[in-house]
């Protein structure tokens, strides 16, 4: 083996060998999705939404991207809400060899808006 090889395996690939497995990061806590002053709501009940991305070696996106704006809109459509009040937003990711999953998880109370 080359010197050069030894060292890019030393300086690159071990450390990303001993760091696999799964890593959860909490995103943080929101009163509401969306400004309530001088509204008035009807809660509609807990709603959740994901979104998440695949990517290969870590790096390579395979499927689409993975953000929050896109987990709180599965969260309001599967409720049929206008907005998330008590919204909690957390993510993690999964390793697989050689695929990765991150995951975008948005939790809250789903409201609709009295007209």
């Amino acid at each position: 083996m080359s010197k050069a090889f030894k060292l890019f395996f030393a300086v690159v690939v071990l450390p990303l060998v001993v760091t696999v497995g799964c890593a959860h990061m909490p995103g943080g806590i929101a009163p509401s999705s969306t400004p309530l002053e001088g509204k008035t709501y009807v809660e509609l009940g807990e709603a959740t939404g994901t979104d998440s991305a695949v990517y290969l070696f870590g790096l390579i996106p395979i499927t689409g991207s993975n953000t929050t704006p896109d987990a709180l809109s599965d969260a309001l459509a599967s409720s049929n809400g206008d907005a998330l009040i008590n919204v909690t937003v957390e993510s993690y990711c999964q390793y697989f060899f050689i695929v990765s999953r991150v995951v975008t998880t948005v939790h809250g109370n789903a409201i609709k808006f009295q007209k």
